[in-house]
């Protein structure tokens, strides 16, 4: 009884498909028009694979882009429930797109978003869905560490050596090295198994010479795992029968046992494996046995599949490209040497996942038409078919009696308007899915005419013709052609209609002229179209050109007569050896004789030459070839030994071929004087727009001498041409007579159409007038439509002269469509695209409300609101806008600046949130927001304060390196401007430097009440590096680096603060009449850091000691401040007149300034044009002042501004020091100077021994009468403090006694050894120097030992060599 039901209702449904009565489905044609006005649901164009593995070092992108009419809004779900994008500030989804992008902060795990995701696509017709994305991050896992035990094994027996690589996402590769990093060599004896092992079918001695390790390569993260080497420990054996085998060249010599095959991998004698259809079969036998094993492959009961099947791993793998059913079945893998063999079966099934074999697609109908969806698929096992409408169970969607579901099929029965849906078909089983979006679009739609109107189609008599007319309506619309408006439609003899619209027509005639109407008619209306045919006689060659033998020197002459209908415009050109012919002084056309004459023959000219004529629509071609004999003597030419000049002009020009928008213009070229003319520039001038103004028209090749000139309509024009060679341009020609074209109806559209508000009540239309050249006639306007975007209200018009119309009475900010067309007297110019403009906007009428913050850290605050309503916007929406603003420290007593500052969030989310960054630490501000369109703000939402947390502080205002004495010096520094926080103290860093090499780390922490510390030197000789930076409970801010001078010359030291002055009279200024001297500056370089935090400023000081007449002042880094905005700066202080007088490597810089004299600084600001690096130099005096130590051949930016008043600035000036003129060389690398300084040295020794001879023959000085003279008046202080070192003789030994840095008179009694570093200075008993003033240089030193580097904070930072 089941059975005769189950048959009955298979009967029914194969009567149903019987009777079952459908029309062809509607094709939407790809129209732009047609497809802006058509709905449509959404369609799913572009998604991410359904096995998606990302790399966790990127962010995430999960594609999903879908298009329909309405633009259809995407969501996604997550692991099957809704994922709510707004709540997740790391997940964003593009505009207009549902694109994923995923981002991380330091936390963030990429793991954390790993799933199941996928994506819909709704708009008010229906929605689509991708497939189910399964989102998996990239793993490469390290490899478990072991400890390997060296392995041991007999010579001639197998071996397997274990990978067992770690499971990595996707799998890694494995490769087998040795340590050396070379591969091992795989043969037909050594090779790796699929799993990775590597197998040896018998072990050879010389196997446990290298050791052997695992590689796993990661292909996303890009990294190579390593595991710990096998060590191989292989034992000879002995002989033990007569059968043994003996391999001189593998054994030396030895004997041992052979062996016969055994199956290393796979195990037993049969296997089974199951592989999918359209993926790859890799089937493995690996044997061990001595000889080696060879493998061979067989299939029971049929051949190989020869084209599919590969042998890889020297026959030990076999592969077969794309499995398909037919390949199932057992294999058989054979292994045998001359001791026997081994069969192992391996029986492989073939298993599907599903795959289409009629895959849905969309569906357009007219109302009460029939349809149907098919959905059929394949697969092992056979897939289940269901199905789902916008993206809902079809079961659970409301009944509808105009469609049936009969299994892998849905029926559409009289379908009526509002049925349009989106359908998925999900086919499925064990081994996969396939799922596939398809829409039923019901439309009702008149017909429509899709080919421009009124065409004219020019054809050859006798030829093949099709006039298209392509049509589109909803019902599918009933096409007819008629000719001339009469009789019946043409169907049949000659005349064939295709579905597409297209008439055929198999052999024009001159009868089949006229005017043929296509008809496209449905229930909803009708519409038409006309299309011209006129019928031309063929353009033929009636006379081809012939061959031609021509002397050298003679004329040659090429005849091609032509035949062409006489209303067609025909047009003759030359082409030799299929190069194009560019027709100049040695190539004359002779268009009324129709032939080609070449003058003057030579061998260049030899070749084929071909006529071809053509006109608009056909053409035809001839060729004859020139052969070039004997040559004919020629005069010889005298060279001129004259340099080459400009060229003369050209002559005799004319006018010929007058045509409505051209005319050939014809010349004669003037004498080149001796060099070639390139080219040919045509001018031309007009009386009408701008008479006697000549403008370019063309240039044209210099072989050329006739050229048809292109030209626009109702211009009266005059033309001159220039020639130019290598020298220059000749002068102009004489104007050719005028020429005047025809008025024509403008060809250009006005450009720059575009529609906006100034009022909230109007809009202005606005566009580019044409240019004079364009207008084409007299009496030129504009004629401009306007109406309301999808209205079906007629166009408003207007026709104007201006360049704008506005448009009065309009709602606020509502879309219009706009067109424009330029009009003369001669007609109407072609219409404009449509535009869409807005007519004007007005304040918005709601405000963001519920604005809050969470996750507020130092700089960092997470806000949240809830949005408008969008329509409240009354313009275009354009952001929400943040004001914010610092409202006060947290720190007493920091006064800070309100300024409001302004963030924009686009967004449109339900639930919008958003990042306010840059924020000051520490610090209590204040906020509010508003809607923005593009001219107003709404009213403000709720005010709302939060405070910051507390952060790192900036670097020290300054930190400054000032020397009271040689032994001391003094270190002195400044709060920060922006403490960020409550300040606990200070550290300092330092270190020594010498050279390239660094001496330990010293720290010291100081109380925030401590700004100075004075530090005593051991060691003069000694550089420190100091780093400075505040901190608070966080921790250390931005660090403030300096490193202590380089002082070349211990006796230029003279004052309290490391400057070396010394005066040059001999420097003048022409700015003042009494300038001050010039002072040299070493400039200091600061370059911007690359690391966030700690960020490091970096000055480098350097001294330059010059001749005695220079002044030398070290520099001073001048860092950024913070300035407030209230801060009000005295306008009546100016610089100006900066100039530079630029040399090699220093530059004298001066300006003018309306400073106290005596009581201002100055900041000279360099900037490197190549590196952007900025150099700053702090001045106390006045200008002229001389910088030194810049690069040779570099360009700088130089201004000059006040240090006090950093707002008043010189202008930027440029200026590039001269290349230097000599290579730096070091004379002590010279063998001259290694010369002088060897007899110097001599001369010395000599002198020493001189005086030791007089000292002991009883020599004295009066030593005692030196200690007690008073000091030389030349000896006295100068009234800084310091010394002037000077002698007016000298031979004068050093009178009287020193002074110290303190002030104090010592007794000449001490020794002048403290001069020096230690007792090694030489004096007589007198106290007389012997030698020179020398800083000891410690042996280790110059070995680059660090034992003569400081170890205490008092070492001494300033160098005396």
């Amino acid at each position: 009884m089941l059975g005769q039901c189950r048959h009955a209702a298979l009967t029914l449904m194969s009567l149903l498909l019987l009777l079952w009565q459908e029309v062809a489905p509607i094709e939407v044609p790809p129209d732009p028009k047609i497809q802006q006005d058509l709905k449509q649901p959404p369609t799913i164009i572009k998604q991410s694979v359904k096995d998606y593995i990302v790399d966790p070092r990127d962010n995430i992108i999960i594609e999903c882009e879908g298009k329909g009419n309405p633009v259809p809004v995407f969501s996604w779900r997550r692991n099957g429930k809704f994922f709510n994008i707004g709540k997740n500030p790391m997940v964003t989804m593009r505009k207009r797109s549902g694109t994923l992008e995923i981002g991380f902060r330091s936390g963030e795990r990429p793991e954390d978003y790993e799933g199941e995701y996928q994506c819909f696509a709704n708009n008010n017709i229906g929605a689509a869905l991708s497939n189910k994305i399964l989102l998996r991050v990239s793993k490469a896992p390290l490899w478990p560490k072991e400890a390997l035990e060296p392995v041991l094994v007999t010579e001639g027996s197998s071996l397997v050596l274990p990978c067992n690589p770690p499971p990595g996402l996707p799998p890694p590769i494995t490769f087998w090295m040795d340590s050396s990093m070379s591969a091992i060599p795989r043969d037909k004896r050594v090779s790796m198994g699929l799993n990775g092992d590597l197998y040896f079918s018998n072990v050879l001695a010389q196997d446990a010479q290298r050791d052997y390790s695992c590689n796993a390569r990661f292909l996303f993260t890009h990294t190579i795992q390593q595991k710990n080497p096998f060590t191989l420990k292989v034992q000879p054996k002995e002989p033990y029968n007569d059968t043994s085998y003996n391999a001189t060249d593998l054994y030396g010599g030895r004997k041992v046992a052979e062996s016969t095959p055994t199956f290393l991998s796979p195990s037993g004698s049969e296997s089974s494996k199951m592989v999918l259809r359209d993926e790859q079969l890799l089937l493995e036998c690996i044997a061990a046995g001595l000889p080696t094993p060879t493998i061979k492959w067989f299939k029971k009961g049929g051949d190989l599949p020869g084209q599919k099947v590969k042998f890889e791993n020297y026959n030990k793998t076999l592969k077969i490209i794309s499995v398909s059913e037919e390949d199932a079945g057992e294999y058989v893998c054979m292994a045998n040497n001359h001791l026997g063999s081994i069969r192992h079966s391996i029986f492989v099934q073939v298993k599907a996942a599903p795959y289409w074999l009629d895959k849905p697609s969309n569906l357009v109908l007219a109302p009460d038409e029939n349809g149907r969806l098919v959905c059929r698929a394949n697969g092992n096992p056979k897939p289940n078919i269901q199905w789902l409408i916008n993206g809902e169970p079809l079961e659970s969607a409301p009944p509808n009696p105009n469609r049936q579901v009969l299994g892998d099929t849905i029926l559409f029965r009289s379908v009526q308007i509002g049925s349009s849906a989106v359908f998925q078909c999900n086919a499925s089983n064990q081994h996969g899915y396939l799922l596939a979006n398809a829409f039923v679009n019901v439309l009702d739609i008149p017909p429509r005419m899709l080919a421009p109107k009124n065409q004219l189609i020019k054809v050859i008599e006798n030829n093949r013709t099709f006039l298209d007319c392509p049509f589109f309506g909803s019902p599918l619309p009933l096409l007819r052609w008629f000719k001339n408006g009469q009789g019946s439609g043409l169907d049949g003899g000659q005349y064939r209609v295709y579905i597409n619209g297209t008439l055929e027509i198999k052999r024009a005639r001159a009868e089949d002229e006229g005017t043929y109407t296509c008809v496209a008619s449905n229930i909803l209306g009708k519409a038409e179209n006309q299309v011209r045919l006129e019928v031309k006689e063929p353009t033929r060659i009636v006379q081809a050109p012939v061959h031609l033998s021509a002397i050298r020197g003679s004329t040659a002459r090429f005849d091609c007569k032509v035949k062409s209908d006489p209303s067609l415009t025909v047009t003759v050109f030359w082409t030799k050896d299929d190069k194009p012919l560019n027709l100049g002084w040695k190539l004359w056309p002779r268009k009324e004789e129709e032939s080609l004459t070449i003058p003057n023959v030579n061998e260049g000219d030899e070749g084929e030459y071909t006529c071809t004529v053509k006109s608009e629509i056909d053409q035809d071609s001839a060729s004859a070839r020139l052969t070039v004999l004997e040559e004919a003597s020629l005069n010889p030419s005298i060279t001129s030994a004259l340099p080459p000049d400009r060229p003369d002009p050209p002559t005799d020009l004319d006018l010929s071929d007058p045509a409505a928008r051209s005319v050939r213009l014809t010349w004669i070229p003037g004498n080149d004087h001796r060099s070639t003319v390139t080219e040919f520039l045509v001018q031309f001038e007009e009386d009408r727009w701008e008479p006697d103004r000549w403008q370019n028209l063309s240039t044209y090749p210099g072989d050329l001498n006739s050229v048809i000139l292109q030209l626009k309509p109702f211009v009266n024009y005059q033309f001159r041409v220039i020639a130019i060679n290598s020298v220059g341009q000749s002068k102009p020609s004489h104007p050719s007579p005028r020429y005047k074209t025809s008025g024509a109806a403008p060809d250009a559209i006005p450009r720059g159409l575009r529609g906006w508000g100034t009022k909230k009540d109007n809009m202005e239309i606005t566009w580019e007038p044409l240019l004079d050249l364009e207008r084409n006639g007299q009496n030129l306007h504009y004629s401009v439509w306007w109406r309301r975007k999808d209205s079906v209200d007629e166009w408003n018009n207007v026709t104007t002269v201006q360049s704008n119309h506005v448009v009065h009475n309009t709602e606020t900010y509502v879309p219009y469509e706009i067109k424009i067309q330029a009009r003369n007297e001669f007609g109407s110019g072609p219409e404009s695209n449509m535009a869409i403009g807005y007519s004007g906007e007005d304040k918005p009428t709601e405000a963001p409300t519920d604005l809050r913050v969470s996750k507020v850290d130092n700089t960092t605050a997470n806000i949240h609101w809830k949005p408008v309503d969008l329509s409240s916007v009354q313009g275009e929406f354009k952001e929400y806008r943040l004001y914010y603003w610092r409202e006060a420290s947290q720190v007493p007593g920091l006064i800070v600046s309100k300024e409001k500052k302004t963030k924009g969030f686009y967004t449109t989310m339900t639930e919008p949130s958003g990042i306010l960054s840059d924020l000051v630490p520490y610090s209590r501000y204040q906020m509010y927001m508003v809607v923005a369109n593009n001219h107003f703000e709404s009213q403000q939402s709720n005010m709302v304060e939060f405070t910051t947390k507390e952060g790192v502080p900036d670097a020290p205002r300054f930190f400054r390196i000032n020397r009271r004495s040689l032994d001391t010096i003094y270190l002195e520094w400044d709060k920060p401007l922006e403490p960020n926080g409550i300040l606990v103290g200070y550290k300092l860093k330092y270190r020594t430097v010498n050279g390239s090499r660094l001496g330990p780390i010293h720290f010291e922490t100081f109380l925030p009440n401590v700004t100075e510390l004075t530090l005593h030197l051991p060691d003069r000789s000694t550089r420190y590096k100091f780093l400075m930076s505040a901190l608070t409970q966080v921790g250390a801010g931005e660090v403030y680096a300096e490193e202590s001078p380089h002082f070349t010359n211990e006796e230029n030291f003279t004052d309290a603060t490391g400057l070396v002055e010394l005066t040059d009279a001999s420097v003048s200024s022409a700015l003042t009449p009494t300038p001050p001297p010039p002072t040299i500056i070493a400039t200091a370089t600061s370059s911007p850091s690359t690391t966030t935090t700690p960020r490091t400023t970096t000055s480098t000081t350097t001294t330059t000691t010059t001749a005695a007449t220079t002044t030398i002042t070290s520099p001073v880094l001048i860092t950024t401040k913070r300035i407030d905005q209230n801060v009000l700066v005295t306008p009546v202080r100016e610089i100006w007149n900066l100039t530079v007088e630029p040399n090699s490597n220093y530059a004298n810089v001066s300006w003018r300034h309306n400073f106290p004299a005596g009581s201002s600084e100055f900041v000279l600001e360099f900037t490197l044009d190549s590196e952007k690096t900025v150099k700053v130099v702090q001045v106390k005096q006045q200008p002229p002042i001389t910088v030194a130590d810049l690069i040779a051949g570099a360009e700088y930016h130089l201004r000059v501004y006040s240090h006090e008043l950093n707002t008043v600035s010189s202008k930027f000036i440029t200026f590039k020091t001269k290349a230097a003129y000599i290579d730096q060389v070091d004379i002590a690398t010279q063998g001259w100077f290694i010369g002088l300084m060897c007899a110097i040295a001599l001369i010395i020794l000599i002198l020493l021994i001189v005086c030791f001879i007089k000292r002991s023959r009883g020599g004295k000085y009066p030593v005692r009468d030196k200690k007690d003279l008073p000091l030389d008046p030349v000896d006295q202080k100068d009234q800084d403090g310091s010394f002037d070192y000077h002698s007016d003789e000298d031979n004068k030994p050093l009178q009287g006694s020193q002074t110290s840095l303190d002030g104090n008179v010592k007794e000449s009694d001490d020794s002048l050894v403290d001069y020096g570093e230690g007792g090694d200075g030489q004096f007589n008993e007198d106290g007389s120097f012997i030698g020179q003033y020398t800083v000891k240089k410690d042996k280790d030193e110059t070995e680059g030992n660090e034992s003569s580097e400081a170890t205490s904070p008092v070492n001494a930072i300033y160098s005396l060599a």
